[in-house]
This record gives C-alpha cells, sequence and structure tokens, in this order.
C-alpha cells in the first residue's frame, strides 16, 4: 500500500466480530453516500441531544453514555472519550470541535478507508460532539497531499449542506504533510494562522484552543464509535470487546500476509487472530511491529497476545494507532527499524532538545548497526541515549522513537550480536520490506 492508497481492501475479509463501522463496506463494498447511511443508521439523533441539552435518548446525556460505553480514543494514545468531551463541555465559551484525520503514522490506512467508505459516520460524531460541548464550529483536518480524500469527503460535506443536515459549520482544511503536525496542539496552531508543530506547555486544547475557544480533538475513528453509541447506547457498545476495553477497533494489517486489509476487530483478539482475518503469514515471521512506526516490536513467540492495552503493556507495546505489521523471516529488523528512525528524526519539529539531537544522534547509531560499521562503544550509547529520550521532549515524538529503538535491540538481540560481531547480515542487503517515506524534512509547516 503506499501513500496515496485510500481503498487498501480489494475484499470484505471475515471480521472477529460483526461489523460496525465498516458495516456498509461489508454489505455493498461501495461507500455510503448519505442516503445510504441514514437507511442503514437511521437518522442522526442530534436532535434529541439538542432537545435535552446534550441528552442522547431517556434520561443519559450523551458524554454520559459515552462513558458509560467505556469508548477510548481511537488515534494512539487511548486516553477515555468521555473525559475529553465533559472537560470541554465544562468550560465557559462556545467551544470548537476538530476531526483529527491527518493519519500521519505511514503505516496506517484505517482513518482514511473508513473517512472513503463511511464518512458520514464520522461527520455525524463529530456534529453530535459538537452539539453535547456547545461548539457550533467542525474544523475536519486532513494533510493536502491526499487529493482525491479532499474530494471524497467535500463531496459528503456537500451533501450534508444540500440536506440541510446538520445545526453547525463544519470545515474542510489541508494541513501539511508532516508527522508531528497531527499531533492535537500541531492541529490547533495551524487553525489559528501558525505552524503544524506541537506546543509543548498550557495552556491545554480543552481550555483554550482554536480562535481561544475550548477546543475539543478527537481522531475520526472515535467520533464514528460516538455516532453509534448515541444511536444504539453503551449497552449496545459493550457487547464487543473485553469489560475493560469493549466496543471494536480497526487495525491496518500489512507485512508478510497474504492479504493486507484494514480490518475491523473486538479488543481481546488475538494478534494471531488478526493475522489469520488478513490471510495468515506467508512465511515465518522475524516479528510483528505494533502500533506503527513510534510503536514497538513483538517476537513471534507473543503472538497469542490479546489485543488489548493491558495485555500488551508488560511486553513494552500497545496498540497505538492500530498498526500490525508482519516482518518475514528473511528480512533484517534492524535494517527496517533503521529507516523507520531516520524517517522519524527527519520529521521532527526540532523544538526541543531530544528532537533536534537526540533523535538524529539515535538514528545515526542505528543505521551504523544495521549496516554492521558499529563501533565499540555503539551498544551501550543507544541504551543510554533511548532511556534519555522519554519525558524530555516538547510532545511525545521523542517517547515513540525511544520505543520503537529500545524495542528493536531487545527483540532483534540476537541479531544485534551477529552485526556487533561479524557485520551486516545478508538480509540488511536486500530492500526493506516496510514501505518508509522520504526521510527529509517537511518542505513547510504552514
Amino acid at each position: 500500500m503506499n501513500s496515496s492508497d485510500t481503498t487498501p481492501l480489494t475484499r470484505a475479509p471475515e471480521t472477529s466480530t460483526a461489523p460496525r463501522l465498516l458495516a456498509g463496506w461489508h454489505a455493498t463494498g461501495r461507500p455510503d453516500t448519505l442516503a445510504g447511511h441514514l437507511g442503514r443508521h437511521g437518522p442522526s439523533p442530534v436532535a434529541a441531544v439538542l432537545a435535552g441539552r446534550g441528552r442522547c435518548g431517556g434520561a443519559m446525556s450523551l458524554v454520559d453514555a459515552v462513558g458509560a460505553a467505556g469508548l477510548t480514543g481511537r488515534g494512539g494514545a487511548g486516553f477515555p472519550t468521555a473525559r475529553k468531551l465533559r472537560a470541554v463541555a465544562e468550560r465557559r465559551g462556545r467551544a470548537v470541535v476538530v476531526v483529527n484525520a491527518m493519519e500521519s503514522e505511514p503505516a496506517s490506512r484505517k482513518d482514511r478507508f473508513l473517512l472513503a467508505m463511511a464518512p458520514h459516520l464520522v461527520l455525524d460524531g463529530a456534529v453530535l460532539a459538537a452539539t453535547a460541548v456547545g461548539a457550533d464550529t467542525v474544523h475536519v483536518c486532513l494533510p493536502r497531499d491526499r487529493s482525491a480524500q479532499h474530494e471524497q469527503l467535500g463531496a459528503a460535506l456537500e451533501e450534508r449542506r444540500r440536506a440541510r443536515l446538520d445545526p453547525v459549520r463544519l470545515r474542510l482544511h489541508a494541513l501539511p504533510p508532516a508527522y508531528v503536525a497531527s499531533e492535537s496542539t500541531s492541529l490547533v496552531s495551524w487553525l489559528n494562522g501558525g505552524p503544524a508543530r506541537p506546543g509543548g506547555g498550557p495552556p491545554r486544547t480543552h481550555e483554550r484552543g482554536v480562535a481561544r475557544r475550548p477546543t475539543l480533538v478527537h481522531n475520526a475513528e472515535t467520533l464514528a464509535h460516538i455516532a453509534l453509541i448515541a444511536r444504539h447506547g453503551p449497552d449496545w457498545f459493550r457487547q464487543a470487546g473485553t469489560p475493560e476495553e469493549p466496543g471494536t477497533t480497526l487495525v491496518t494489517v500489512s507485512g508478510a500476509v497474504a492479504g493486507p486489509a484494514v480490518l475491523e476487530v473486538a479488543p481481546g483478539t488475538p494478534l494471531t487472530a488478526v493475522l489469520d482475518l488478513a490471510g495468515g503469514p506467508t512465511e515465518r515471521l522475524h516479528g510483528v511491529l505494533l502500533g506503527g512506526f513510534a510503536g514497538a516490536w513483538l517476537p513471534e513467540a507473543r503472538l497469542r497476545t490479546p489485543l488489548t492495552r493491558r495485555d500488551l503493556a508488560p511486553l513494552g507495546a500497545a496498540p497505538g494507532a492500530g498498526v500490525i505489521v508482519a516482518l518475514a523471516g528473511s528480512a533484517c529488523g534492524l535494517t527496517e527499524t533503521a529507516g523507520m528512525l531516520a524517517y522519524l528524526a527527519a520529521h521532527s519539529a526540532r523544538q526541543c532538545g531530544p528532537c533536534r539531537f537526540g533523535l538524529p544522534a539515535v538514528a545515526e547509531d542505528f543505521t551504523a548497526l544495521a549496516a554492521g560499521r558499529a563501533d565499540p562503544d555503539l551498544l551501550s550509547r543507544l541504551h543510554r541515549r533511548t532511556g534519555l529520550l522519554p519525558d524530555r521532549g516538547a510532545c511525545r515524538h521523542p517517547d515513540g522513537v525511544a520505543r520503537l529503538a529500545a524495542s528493536a535491540l531487545r527483540v532483534f538481540a540476537d541479531d544485534v550480536d551477529r552485526h556487533l560481531a561479524h557485520g551486516a547480515c545478508p538480509a540488511a542487503h536486500r530492500s526493506p520490506q516496510i514501505p518508509v517515506p522520504s526521510a527529509a524534512p517537511p518542505e513547510t509547516w504552514r
């Protein structure tokens, strides 16, 4: 799958649970129009929410329903969604809602696929969230290098305008396609006329964000779940997943599998079962990259682990952005990691010491290790530097780099020893199996 793909599926694969977000795709294999969306999911509950001052049917407010459902953010951090909604709703002044559809993680396709197949589910969720927190404007943020996605979403917005469907304004924006431009404070900075770089200090976005107003920033998939919870309630949402991590989630499975795809699965599904849903591995695996470029490697022996934050945390991993990349046994994990680290270092905002100096240093050392050019102090230096990066940056970008590098040193420890003792392995000289965008700094932050 290349960076321009918006529909990486060529079929509707089996799922670990009944499809929800992708129900339309599984039923028809085509994007939902507004008429198809309303026919499938029913009218938007926005009128009921407005009539009850944020109430979602019965006596339960939309915010309370989302809290009872146990929905957490699907953008990577996994923060409780209701807490973000409540934090904005409790602030004084007219709020703003931002749809984060940037999906800057290179190995992820889930959000752009969801927006291509079910755009009105995402937009419904955004409008419902805006109604619940007292917002009058929804800003939808996409990277400007995805022209097809802009056209598709623009057409969906026009459908809604013609139908006079929404009580709030919806505006579509094209932002610089930089890795850290998808951070919530980057979006707020850009919408305020500044660069799409993350900000590290107070005030927080829910306190003072776009136009100095309380601002709710949510990932596209998270908002689509809100639209379904508003229609079906929290008990329905909890029928899938685990008690601690209910619902369904979208994952992008790629690499050494027979059918790379965006899948809708239930948290708690073993990683092996998720890989099987994508056709299964095409050969014995060297490991699996979980969570994306800012995620962590897992060895093949750990692939029976359930896909939940709770089960993955002891392994130093997390579902993250819903990325699972199967690495073939014939590949060199150190070479694959070196390419990703070079990209992450080039795409830092360079606003703090860890990004300006630490990330390039780690990337350079890893490149030397992968190429078999390591000096005697390289390994100890890498361990020291990856230990210094977390919790020191203006944003969480250095933390992701440290996590990826440290997991590679741990999971590919035998390869590290061989590279240090005998030089690069034969696989290190082959073309990387994981596609990595150009490791060049963004041309502009505006």
